[in-house]
């Protein structure tokens, strides 16, 4: 495979770098993160001014539609400047969904306040007693009148304390963890019966636990057809996956950087202890971590469209190397830089709670390696 970008995606590449330079220093995201939003709506309206909002949306939408190489490529350059808008929540997870189950009309429409950066949703998928599973769902939609109504709690919504809509996924058939009889619905996160509580997550995002009680919605709230939402979910959730993965490599990269630079900066006996052979070596070991990320994220990342058992093992092995090698990554740097590491000043200490924390977001190493398992074990069963 060649893992090279073309003309037209390293020019994206090289504006998402531009940006995060320019914009998101580390002294520039301390400041967005410590406001009361967590995010800066100037830095969202950039984006949205640059096109990035409407990268992976399909020509039909308005988009540009973009792949996954463009995906990876928006995603790792953020990871690089530990960006805090909800590009994740809004544009990836919440616009594929919307790409795929909503007719052409109210795809636009919808589509359209996305790209505009007029309006942020979340994906209010996973519950508390669900763990990783997307579809152990038990909060309900019941049909009434000429519309829905909605019971249940949504646990770790990212960005779900500030969207201006919600997409939750409500069960209105079938068991309680079967991928059939889900379906999505947008609620207006003021709505009544809609609580929110917020808060923010280690690695300084934000997240909010929601719960729905009655929540009334008309009948064009729901997206697609009435428990027909499995496989869209199933595919947004696969291309969070890969925007996370991107994302810990760009993370992974100034991790790298910012502790090589300490090692040749911090001295000890009289010499720079970057000329200690054995730091020298543990170097090594993050930079080859880092890329083992990078080529199985791009292996992953071209993989969207391909044979869903061939994606879902790709995906699974991109996700459990992001486990293993960022944790590498974000312990070794710790190490290496010593107390300074572990001081809410240094930017390295943000890098590493970011990556450790990319880990648990959408399935951890854990999680994604029994689906590896279960979909090698599928693949040779059949052959």
């Amino acid at each position: 495979m060649d893992f090279s970008y073309s003309d037209e995606q390293r020019m994206l590449k090289d504006m998402v770098d531009r940006l995060v330079a320019d914009q998101y220093t580390f002294e520039a995201r301390e400041s967005i993160r410590t406001s009361e939003a967590g995010f800066s709506a100037e830095v969202w309206q950039q984006f949205a001014e640059l096109g990035l909002l409407g990268v992976p949306f399909s020509e039909a939408a308005g988009g540009f539609d973009g792949g996954g190489a463009e995906l990876m490529v928006v995603s790792e350059g953020f990871g690089r400047g530990l960006v805090l808008e909800p590009y994740l929540s809004t544009v990836v997870l919440c616009g594929s969904l919307i790409d795929r189950l909503a007719d052409e009309t109210r795809r636009a429409e919808l589509a359209e306040g996305i790209i505009g950066g007029e309006t942020r949703y979340a994906l209010a998928s996973h519950e508390p007693d669900g763990g990783y599973d997307p579809h152990w769902v038990r909060t309900t939609a019941r049909a009434e009148g000429d519309g829905f109504v909605l019971d249940g709690h949504k646990a770790v919504v990212v960005h779900g304390d500030s969207a201006d809509r919600v997409i939750v996924i409500a069960r209105s058939s079938g068991e309680i963890d079967s991928a059939e009889g889900l379906s999505a619905f947008i609620v207006e996160a003021d709505a009544d019966g809609v609580h929110r509580r917020g808060y923010e997550t280690i690695d300084g995002h934000r997240a909010a636990e929601i719960t729905l009680e009655a929540v009334h919605v008309d009948a064009d709230a729901l997206l697609g057809e009435v428990g027909g939402a499995g496989d869209a979910l199933e595919s947004a959730l696969e291309r969070g996956v890969v925007a996370l993965c991107a994302e810990a490599a760009g993370a992974m990269e100034i991790a790298c950087d910012l502790t090589l630079d300490y090692l040749k900066e911090r001295k000890q006996f009289g010499v720079p202890i970057g000329s200690f052979q054995a730091l020298q070596h543990r170097m090594v070991d993050m930079r080859m971590a880092l890329e083992k990320v990078r080529s199985l994220t791009f292996w992953a990342a071209c993989s969207l469209e391909s044979d869903p058992a061939e994606r879902r093992q790709r995906i699974a092995a991109a996700k459990v190397m992001v486990g293993k090698a960022g944790r590498l990554v974000a312990e070794e740097a710790i190490q290496l830089f010593g107390g300074m590491g572990m001081m809410e000043e240094s930017a390295i200490a943000h890098y590493a709670k970011r990556i450790v924390m990319i880990d648990h977001y959408l399935g951890d190493r854990t999680w994604h390696m029994a689906a590896l398992r279960e979909t090698l074990t599928d693949t040779a069963r059949a052959a």
